[in-house]
């Protein structure tokens, strides 16, 4: 059973993601498009708590900084 915290990365960071992905579309920019993928996919197999908050910050500081 995953952790209250884990639980709450999942559900913060695959929003993050359901937005980079609908910003992209918009926009046409495919970068956000596959950010966005990746954020919203990788909670499903990461279970480590730490890990979760390191891999979803690194990726929304790569989507804050690969938008047109």
């Amino acid at each position: 059973m995953p952790s209250t915290a884990s639980l709450f990365a999942g559900l913060l960071f695959g929003a993050i993601g359901m937005g980079a992905m609908i910003y992209g579309k918009k926009t046409s920019n495919i970068k956000a498009v596959l950010i966005g993928i990746g954020l919203s996919a990788y909670p499903y197999f990461i279970q480590e708590t730490v890990l979760l908050y390191g891999i979803g910050f690194a990726l929304c500081v790569l989507l804050y900084f690969c938008r047109d």
